[in-house]
């Protein structure tokens, strides 16, 4: 019978078979029963003049130990992360149907004259604000007058319609404001509100994605507001 070398053989096989499979076609890696089988052997076989220290017995055991610890929290963590991105798509299944608000410019009108809304971002005082909603061929449709607005956001409705009052077709529209601060001309970031038509679940880690009318798809953390 081989005899088995006292320095660090354990340690050794442990740590080449961890990381790689047992290559004796199982494709199995080492556990803690064959670690132990294997430590069982080594002090069968010891050499008497040189018997096995046992700093270096203890010292494979808490290696040992430690790996099989990670290992475990590993696939504990992942079943956790997993459980917790289904809960999550859950949750945000009670979005479909409803209206989340968004960092953005561009509207979608689900029906002809249906209109929108969204809010002005505004971070300081501003006199003659002016919201504007233009077509897809950058023709403004109707122009909203919000006089002077002090810093915070403001919220604002399109009806739909035109300057004459005609209902516009569905599709997207773009939304702008402007307005003077210090007799300056500024132009002021807005967000809108978008209807949510599904939820899906995104791979490599992104997590909880919204599909809103208008084939525009965002993650749910870029979500500034719930409801209209």
């Amino acid at each position: 019978m081989n005899s088995v070398n006292n320095n660090g053989l354990m340690s050794d096989l442990y740590w080449q078979e961890e990381q790689t499979k047992v290559v004796d076609g199982s494709e199995q890696k080492l556990s803690q029963e064959d670690f132990f089988s294997l430590l069982t052997e080594q002090l069968a076989n010891q050499d008497p003049s040189k018997p096995v220290d046992n700093d270096q017995m203890v010292a494979q055991m808490t290696s040992f130990s430690m790996a099989e610890g990670i290992t475990d929290l590993n696939q504990k963590f992942s079943s956790f992360a997993a459980s917790m991105t289904s809960n999550q798509a859950l949750q945000a299944s009670s979005l479909i149907g409803q209206n989340v608000l968004v960092e953005g410019n561009v509207g979608y009108m689900q029906s002809e004259g249906a209109g929108f809304g969204g809010v002005v971002v505004n971070d300081q005082s501003v006199q003659d604000m002016k919201i504007t909603v233009s077509n897809q061929y950058g023709e403004i449709v109707k122009s909203i007058d919000a006089g002077t607005q002090a810093p915070g956001n403001i919220q604002f409705e399109w009806d739909g319609t035109d300057t004459a009052g005609n209902p516009m077709p569905a599709g997207e529209y773009v939304v702008s404001a402007s307005g003077l601060a210090n007799g300056e001309g500024v132009a002021i970031a807005t967000a809108v509100n978008r209807h949510v038509g599904s939820v899906s679940l995104a791979g490599s880690g992104q997590g909880v994605i919204l599909n809103l009318d208008g084939d525009v798809s965002i993650s749910l953390d870029d979500v500034i507001q719930i409801g209209s």
